[in-house]
């Protein structure tokens, strides 16, 4: 049986969000549409997920995709900013939620691994392979738009297993298992 699926891919922001849509047939990818999602004119954070939630949901309207992926939230030093970008990411993930449409999470590492063979090639290296790979001639204003592509082209090239899809990759056992040294030992007859 051919493969034949949409993916959208979403890199959540609460200044620009970029997003990306791939039509896979076979061995074939093709993109359908990538851009952004312009935030930074809204004045409150309430706004901004509104529009988010009301433009993913209208992607999905459109394009009628299959699937989606999203990358997850790196942890940097501002818990603010990540507690929004968090935000940002969960109105999409709700979007896609209401419409019944499975969605899946890729690290920034993975997604640059994934698609040019460097977890820590550049937003510019980014673009440039997937120019490469998926043929547009244009490259866009903002490098969201094919970071959104690349959440797709990921999520294409992992077989749909991301974050959450790892065999107890992401369970506390896990977490034990790998991290032992992290753990604290509680005896019961205390």
């Amino acid at each position: 049986m051919v493969e034949d699926k949409i993916i959208l891919g979403i890199d959540p922001g609460t200044t620009v969000m970029g997003y990306g849509i791939i039509h896979v047939q076979g061995k074939k990818l093709v993109m359908l549409n990538f851009g952004i999602i312009q935030l930074s004119k809204l004045a409150t954070h309430p706004d901004k997920l509104k529009r988010i939630f009301d433009r993913v949901d209208g992607l999905i309207q459109e394009y009628k995709p299959d699937e989606m992926a999203i990358e997850a939230p790196f942890f940097g030093k501002n818990v603010q900013s990540m507690l929004k970008l968090g935000r940002a990411q969960g109105v999409a993930i709700a979007a896609a939620l209401k419409n019944n449409i499975p969605f899946e999470e890729y690290s920034p590492r993975r997604i640059k691994q994934s698609v040019t063979g460097n977890g820590n090639a550049s937003k510019e290296q980014l673009a440039a392979m997937l120019q490469t790979l998926l043929k547009f001639e244009d490259m866009p204003k903002y490098l969201d738009a094919t970071d959104g592509l690349g959440v797709a082209v990921c999520h294409h090239f992992s077989k749909g297993i991301g974050e959450h899809n790892k065999a107890g990759g992401n369970s506390w056992s896990s977490f034990v298992k790998k991290n032992p040294d992290r753990t604290l030992r509680v005896r019961s007859d205390e």
